[in-house]
């Protein structure tokens, strides 16, 4: 069970792909893309044995992929685990959700004080510590980790706990929750804790869907110390604005009493958050704001400005993805009286790591300067002459360990295209028959694979296979339409280039004009709509 679930073993049936449907396709949708692949596939209609054979094999695959999806209970399971979980047991499912969703994301940080690099002492302290070097030590750790176990379809046991360490005293807690989900609308929850800085610690927080757009959470607690039970209740009451903006109404009473108010909207392209808290001991207002570019690296830059009775403090800061599971961040806090701080995180797979470096208690421009250009610099330079070249060797070695494994699947969905192109001859003739009547839609030539149109790139191959005959069977009514999945899984179709970037690219006639269209692997492609015009000799 292990092995299975540590190997990437790859699922290549498609369902969705092979019958061309979208993957919140309704009964109708998948009914009538299954009906018409069976009308192509019939072994009844094929006189030929080699071709009958063939299309009776694509027709109970068709089958089967309809079979799948057209039953909420099996779709459920493909949509999570694909093929493999179908040839599960129920007991491995339910092994998989568990082990899936034991761990949850840890934390740990790292505090730095380095504010000897800028703050000037004079020659007195520099002759008692014995050197005029900075002196850069780690004043405060932490780490933390949470384990999340099912107990039941309703019922979650939820076990944290974390270890913190400051100026040479540590400390630590345990804490352990049992949730239970009551209705569609809501879930309670109990909690218990313990450490050896606070006394006992009891819990309970009960979520409620009020309306479809409106909810409400309450945690209330009693903590026992040495001084006694200290209560506390906090009460979020939420509600969705529109499709993208979420209000928020906070009342906390207790060590820390205070009102909190705050919007928040988050879309593709960007994050806004504006907040205003009053309380004993600290007021402030919020404003942060952070734009996300739409690229590969899913790069982030960000800002927000917090005044209050503590003081003002402006952050700014950037994010960006530096590796298949890895997220690397830094932002530069500078504030009365806090002073200035370089917070450096780095987020790898399901745990953070955390490191806020104090720099200085004062507002020195050199502080300010190295913070900001100093993380920009190293990271450019780790990026071109370490993170770059590694990720590219890492790159071709995954993708040649992947030509190795899929070698003769490859060369067997090959040999599928091609019979499946066999087959679509006739309906294929019968469709260009119509669609030149009509002055609709032919496909005169269609590629699918990698294209190289960089200059930069020109040395690599170019790997595409003829998919005319495919798309033009999928023709209907001088539409085309191609829903959001990998083309690979069309019938048809293959993967020519196994673990690389592939588009589709189609040049077609509509209306007794040419057009050409390009289109990513997994976007989603209607055509003629979505086109562009271009000369016949183009």
């Amino acid at each position: 069970m292990a092995a299975a679930l540590g190997e990437e073993v790859p699922d290549n049936e498609d369902y969705y792909a092979l019958l061309n449907v979208r993957r919140e396709a309704t009964q109708e949708e998948l009914k009538a893309a299954y009906r018409r692949l069976c009308m192509l596939y019939h072994p009844d209609k094929h006189r030929d044995p080699e071709l009958k054979l063939q299309a009776e094999r694509l027709f109970n695959l068709v089958h089967q992929a309809y079979e799948v999806l057209s039953d909420p209970q099996t779709r459920a399971i493909y949509d999570i685990y694909g093929r493999r979980g179908l040839e599960m047991e129920g007991w491995e499912v339910r092994e998989i959700q568990y082990l899936v969703a034991v761990t949850k994301p840890g934390t740990i940080s790292v505090g730095i004080d380095a504010t000897d690099l800028f703050d000037r002492y004079d020659e007195e302290y520099e002759d008692v510590q014995g050197s005029s070097f900075p002196q850069i030590e780690i004043n405060k750790m932490q780490i933390s980790q949470s384990i999340e176990a099912p107990l039941t379809s309703t019922d979650t046991a939820i076990l944290s706990g974390n270890l913190s360490t400051q100026n040479g005293n540590g400390g630590g807690s345990i804490n352990l929750a049992l949730r239970r989900v009551t209705s569609a609308k809501g879930w309670g929850e109990l909690e218990f804790g313990a450490g050896d800085l606070q006394g006992p610690l009891f819990g309970l927080k009960i979520f409620r869907n009020l309306t479809p757009r409106c909810f409400i959470t309450t945690n209330c607690a009693l903590q026992f110390s040495s001084r006694g039970v200290r209560p506390g209740l906090t009460t979020v009451l939420a509600r969705n604005l529109d499709k993208n903006t979420m209000g928020y109404l906070q009342w906390r009473w207790g060590i820390q009493s205070a009102m909190n108010t705050s919007i928040v909207r988050d879309t593709k392209t960007s994050h806004f958050t504006v907040a205003l808290q009053l309380g004993i001991p600290h007021s402030f207002m919020m404003v942060s704001y952070q734009h996300k570019f739409q690229d590969e690296d899913q790069t982030r830059i960000k800002g927000s400005l917090k005044a209050g009775f503590f003081g003002t403090i402006v952050e700014y800061g950037a994010e960006r993805k530096i590796s298949r599971h890895s997220i690397l961040g830094a932002t530069v806090s500078v504030g009365v009286p806090q002073g200035v701080s370089l917070k450096i995180k780095l987020n790898r797979a399901s745990q953070t790591y955390f490191f806020p470096v104090h720099l200085t208690d004062q507002l020195l421009p050199s502080a300010v300067f190295y913070a900001t250009v100093g993380p920009l610099v190293i990271y450019f330079a780790m990026h071109r002459l370490i993170i770059k070249p590694y990720l590219r060797a890492q790159k071709e070695r995954e993708l040649e360990k992947q030509r190795e494994s899929t070698a003769s699947d490859v060369l067997q969905k090959k040999q599928e295209a091609e019979a499946a192109v066999r087959l679509m001859q006739e309906s294929v003739r019968r469709i260009i028959e119509a669609e030149e009547a009509r002055m609709g839609l032919i496909v005169v030539n269609a590629w699918y694979g990698k294209f190289v149109n960089d200059n930069s790139r020109k040395n690599e191959k170019v790997k595409v296979i003829d998919v005319t005959v495919p798309l033009q069977c999928l023709v209907k009514d001088s539409k085309l339409i191609l829903t959001e999945a990998s083309k690979a899984g069309l019938p048809g179709f293959y993967d020519p280039c196994v673990g690389e970037e592939k588009s589709l690219k189609v040049l077609y006639q509509f209306r007794g004009v040419l057009h050409q269209v390009m289109s990513a692997d997994n976007e989603a492609l209607r055509i003629p709509k979505q086109s562009h015009r271009i000369d016949a000799d183009g």
